[in-house]
């Protein structure tokens, strides 16, 4: 390597993020061979051919499923993305939402966008036809969010200051993002719990397959009449037939999205965006600052934060040469990696080993330099995945 990490980009990535990458340590490009990271936000990586100096993808936003994660983890290659840094964005769209579908705000302006005549004449008819759009209110009504990672707690705290009662469901939900949690939010067991008890649903769940459909026929029967349903996560989470059906027959209220459709296409109670929850430059910033220094962090001192696919490492620097192993969690890797060292007299001043399912990952300090043959011996280490100097 020339001295500097090389860094392929696709899409184009903020300003506030690149600045992170000082260019006397890394070449950033849109066109680069050889990269040690990459950097993107919606382009998709499925059918790349990866680089074998590839040692980690920076996904600027939260979702991954642009990515090949078990390709890259098989392969020792971090992912890392930008949890909670896009929030705020979704959170205000979300509310957007709200209001949208319980004013019949769409349908009014487009019903004021095609009135036509003289000013006596549209005023007669916007006073006959106002009442075709009259709405509700939100104070009082249940908002269920099914979710409650970094944008669903906002949304729950956010509705609850707007006079809404708000019940959650999270299964997986982490102890830090209960500490966020108003504790007026109430607690539902179970996603039909949830629904049951919601005039209004948002959800806030990655796209796997154990949501794919999540919201389908048989879930939306049991839900309240009139009910609100947004979904600014990913359309998959929703079987858009069940929806189409509800609608029509008026068993749902609105149906509030970012993913247009052509199912859905054409239906006035459905109000479809182009896919902008995350779309401001607060959090395009946010987003791109925040994996930059994951990224950067990472390449730079072997340390890991906010990784898809490895565990949270993060050992400090204390003088020693640093090696970074990638490994499948398997019995006795410890004392495999140690005996290597140990063979070609190197001392080790610190190790730091953690895993996360079927991953593992070690960060070591020996008092020596640790030379590529050593290295190689790592790599020859069955169920070692990647190993570098750091």
């Amino acid at each position: 390597m020339s001295g500097r990490f090389k860094i392929l980009t696709f899409n184009n990535i903020s300003v506030a993020g690149l600045e992170r990458l000082p260019r006397d340590r890394y070449e950033v490009a849109s066109e680069i061979q050889h990269p040690d990271g990459i950097l993107l936000r919606s382009a998709s990586l499925h059918d790349l051919a990866v680089p074998d100096s590839l040692k980690a993808i920076g996904r600027a936003g939260a979702g991954v499923n642009n990515i090949p994660v078990a390709q890259m983890s098989q392969a020792g290659i971090a992912v890392f993305n930008a949890p909670g840094a896009n929030a705020n964005a979704v959170k205000e769209l979300v509310l957007a939402g709200l209001f949208l579908a319980a004013r019949n705000i769409c349908g009014a302006w487009a019903y004021a966008r095609a009135l036509d005549g003289d000013a006596e004449t549209m005023r007669r008819a916007m006073e006959q036809d106002k009442k075709r759009f009259v709405g509700f209110e939100l104070p009082g009504r249940t908002l269920g969010v099914i979710g409650l990672g970094a944008i669903g707690v906002e949304v729950a705290n956010a509705a609850l200051a707007l006079g809404m009662r708000v019940v959650g469901y999270d299964p997986g939900m982490t102890v830090s993002r209960a500490w966020q949690l108003s504790a007026e939010v109430g607690q539902a067991n179970s996603v039909g719990e949830l629904l049951r008890a919601a005039d209004m649903v948002t959800l806030h769940v990655p796209f796997a397959p154990e949501t794919s459909g999540l919201i389908d026929a048989e879930r939306i029967s049991i839900m309240r009449e009139g009910v609100t349903l947004l979904n600014f996560s990913r359309a998959g989470i929703v079987d858009e037939e069940a929806v189409g059906s509800a609608l029509t027959r008026g068993a749902m209220h609105a149906y509030v999205c970012d993913f247009p459709s052509l199912r859905l296409r054409g239906l006035d109670n459905v109000i479809a965006l182009p896919h902008i929850g995350a779309s401001t430059r607060e959090a395009e910033d946010n987003c791109a600052v925040m994996v930059a220094e994951q990224l950067k962090e990472y390449l730079e001192n072997g340390n890991i934060r906010n990784s898809v696919n490895f565990p949270d490492v993060s050992m400090p620097r204390n003088g020693g040469y640093r090696v970074a192993v990638a490994n499948r969690n398997v019995p006795n890797m410890l004392g495999q990696i140690s005996t290597t060292l140990a063979a070609h007299d190197l001392n080790i001043l610190d190790m730091l080993n953690k895993s996360r399912g079927d991953l593992a990952y070690t960060l070591l300090d020996a008092e020596q330099v640790v030379r590529e043959d050593v290295l190689a011996k790592l790599r020859e280490i069955e169920g070692v995945l990647a190993v570098r100097a750091v």
